[in-house]
């Protein structure tokens, strides 16, 4: 569980060096993104233990994905594609 909290956090530090600012996709966004991301993570683990090597995974496949972009707007995406992944 440790491990896959340092994913989700390190994927936390990446979108939050985007440095463009969308509109649509602010600090304050991204902020409330983050912490769906954290609420969602801690349920999903807490309902089944088990499938925390499944989220990680997951985590890591979305975070290589967006790992060289650059702009607020790709980490919202990313934010909503994990949250999607860990709601789904």
């Amino acid at each position: 569980m440790k491990k896959f909290l340092l994913v989700a956090v390190g994927f936390a530090a990446l979108a939050g060096s985007a440095c463009s600012k969308a509109p649509e996709c602010t600090s304050e966004v991204l902020t409330q993104k983050a912490q769906e991301l954290t609420t969602a993570l801690q349920a999903a683990i807490t309902k089944d233990p088990a499938k925390a090597a499944e989220l990680t995974t997951k985590v890591q496949e979305i975070g290589t994905k967006y790992q060289g972009s650059t702009t607020s707007a790709d980490a919202c995406k990313a934010y909503d594609e994990l949250i999607t992944a860990i709601k789904g």
